[in-house]
């Protein structure tokens, strides 16, 4: 069983193609900037193997040029072991599909497995220096180099993206050091996204206290520089 946040179906960003996103609960880290804080908790929504992979299988039809199943969160790696369960019923219907992750957890045997099977890996680079991703995601930093690094050592499809905040990791020269970072890894694409103030009513909602609450939203013409720092140093 696994516990779901929600779905979305349709989605054409998280990988390639028409995919079907599915959201696990759960994460290990709190991003000061974290756009879902929703997903950090459980919800009613739990699901044995089966069952999840007979609701991706009604959008079948809609998954051409490269489309499939996205697991995303929250943090999918945490069900590396139920993904594992869902992956020979994927396999079966001629399903691919793509782990949205931020490379949170310890690279133990079952998350090299769900790895191994997916399509393509896309990794959160969140910070390029131990200090800085231990101060604003409270996670360790060794976890996602580590699976960043297998992806690479088995030719898994990669693609890198890193959130720009305002403040924290906004100046060209921190866009250089990212861009030289992420040449340990093989990968195909490295895209920056922008912060943005969307689910801040999730945090009132949820009574959390938003460390960023007075930080405006990166704008797209800065965002578009950074991106070509990125684009030119590949």
């Amino acid at each position: 069983m696994a516990n779901i946040h929600s779905f979305e179906s349709m989605a054409t960003l998280d990988g390639e193609g028409i995919r079907y996103g599915v959201f696990f609960t759960g994460c290990p880290l709190r991003c000061v900037y974290c756009h879902n804080p929703d997903t950090w908790f459980g919800s009613s929504n739990e699901y044995t193997a089966e069952q999840l992979a007979n609701k991706i299988k009604r959008y079948k039809p809609y998954f051409k040029n490269g489309g499939g199943v996205t697991f995303s969160g929250g943090e999918p790696l945490l069900n590396a072991a139920f993904i594992n369960e869902v992956y020979p019923f994927l396999k079966a219907e001629g399903i691919n599909y793509c782990l949205d992750t931020s490379g949170s957890v310890p690279l133990t045997e079952e998350v090299k497995e769900c790895i191994d099977h997916a399509d393509m890996v896309i990794l959160d680079i969140k910070f390029f220096d131990e200090e800085s991703y231990g101060k604003y995601t409270g996670g360790a930093f060794k976890n996602f180099v580590e699976i960043g690094k297998h992806c690479s050592e088995i030719g898994k499809r990669l693609w890198l993206r890193t959130v720009v905040i305002p403040n924290i990791n906004d100046t060209e020269e921190q866009i250089k050091k990212y861009a030289e970072f992420a040449k340990q890894f093989i990968y195909e694409k490295y895209e920056l996204l922008a912060f943005h103030t969307m689910g801040f009513f999730k945090y009132e909602n949820l009574n959390i206290e938003n460390p960023l609450i007075n930080t405006k939203p990166l704008s797209k013409e800065k965002l578009c520089e950074l991106q070509k720092i990125i684009d030119n140093a590949q």
